[in-house]
């Protein structure tokens, strides 16, 4: 079975604007209940409340709490059923302990039955007939069906489809490449492209300052200080949107150009823990590019390999294998004292992260965890990402 997800816009009425509204604090209300529920729970016994037991107290709850009944009742289940896999992401240490939802910022609930679809149109248990702006034919069934709301207003619909099939079978007999990431120059490849770094962030600085000023003389709780805020929000989506739209163009063109694609396993989080580089790492967004690469190289039979993050890439010499012993960031073209070759940093890198590729991928066998959106465990090692994730090289 192949599975992909399409996310797509939506234009609730005012009326149904106000349902949905009531709709998310339901599902944050029962998320926070049923976590606060496990919790005390598990101190008091020792062991926590599973999903049947969960499920167990909705009935009760909406006798003493008539407005939870209002919410369609599959909304609330799937809540549980996230709640859950979040635990078990937990204690498989992929995931930190589930935390408790805000009213502000981004708010969802999750419809795995009932909806249909007609023309520009979308139905949704409770709330009727929505105006939705699709981008592409939906094809296959429809499983969940995940409505959103993010922090400027805007309300989107994503929507997970399944379909008959597999996956290409990858094969490795085409063009490879190795990719270096950086901030000058975003990404820099093994033969010697470079493309620059957008910083989407520079690019609407100036606006953002004029309206986070706005925001900041408004009285707290005032309509004024709302709008001011969603007027901040809108600059953050915009920034946002840029940054999305160049990673999946250059992921595509990539992964469309290349077999093989080999990348270094980058610890982010790590990274952005150094003050004076924290803003430029994270507008970057290499960890979305890496993800970005990851399932397009699945979907189009590709070949992924990840090079271990403590692999001397910059300060191995890609002509003699000759390593020097430091060299700072702010050295971009350095001579290799064995060889006397002059190499530039990032397409030396470049080089060297393809060739350790080459030779992981001719040694055989190594296979990477299946996860959601959850941090990998300690230790993680040198890996190659097939497609699907079981098969061998």
């Amino acid at each position: 079975m192949m599975y992909q997800s399409i996310k797509a816009r939506i234009y609730p009425t005012d009326a149904q604007t106000e349902k949905l509204s009531q709709f998310f604090g339901c599902a944050r209300w029962w998320w926070n209940y049923a976590l606060n529920q496990t919790t005390t729970t598990y101190k008091e016994t020792g062991k926590g409340l599973s999903r049947e037991g969960l499920n167990a107290l909705l009935p009760y709850l909406k006798k003493e709490f008539p407005w939870l009944g209002e919410c369609h009742s599959q909304v609330l289940q799937s809540v549980t059923l996230n709640l859950s896999k979040a635990f078990i992401n937990f204690f498989e240490k992929r995931a930190q302990y589930p935390s408790f939802k805000s009213k502000h910022g981004k708010q969802s609930i999750q419809y795995p039955q009932g909806t249909k679809f007609v023309d520009n149109l979308i139905y949704l248990p409770k709330l009727g007939w929505i105006k939705i702006s699709l981008h592409r034919q939906i094809e296959g069934q429809v499983k969940t069906v995940t409505i959103s709301k993010n922090p400027s207003g805007q309300y989107f619909a994503a929507i997970l489809t399944e379909q008959e099939g597999e996956y290409p079978i990858p094969s490795s007999e085409g063009t490879a490449i190795g990719i270096d990431l950086g901030i000058t120059d975003f990404c820099i490849t093994s033969t010697g492209s470079k493309f620059p770094n957008p910083r989407h962030i520079k690019q609407h600085e100036r606006n953002l300052k004029r309206k986070q000023r706005k925001l900041s003389r408004k009285v707290k709780g005032s309509n004024s200080r709302n709008k001011a805020r969603k007027l901040v929000a809108r600059v953050h989506q915009r920034i946002t949107n840029s940054r999305l739209d160049f990673l999946h163009k250059l992921s595509h063109k990539l992964v469309n150009e290349n077999q093989v694609i080999i990348v270094e396993d980058l610890a982010v989080k790590n990274m952005v823990k150094n003050h004076c580089l924290a803003k430029a790492i994270g507008d970057c967004g290499w960890s979305s590019f890496l993800e970005m690469l990851n399932y397009k190289c699945e979907r189009y039979g590709k070949i992924l390999v990840k090079v271990d993050r403590f692999f001397p890439s910059s300060k191995t010499c890609s002509n003699c294998y000759h390593r020097v012993s430091s060299l700072p960031l702010d050295v971009r073209q350095w001579t290799c004292s064995s060889c006397g070759a002059n190499h530039d940093r990032d397409v030396n890198a470049a080089l060297n992260i393809k060739a350790e590729g080459m030779r992981i991928l001719s040694l055989g066998t190594s296979e990477t965890a299946d996860g959601g959106k959850v941090r990998p465990s300690r230790g993680r090692k040198t890996s190659v990402r097939h497609s699907p994730s079981k098969s061998e090289t």
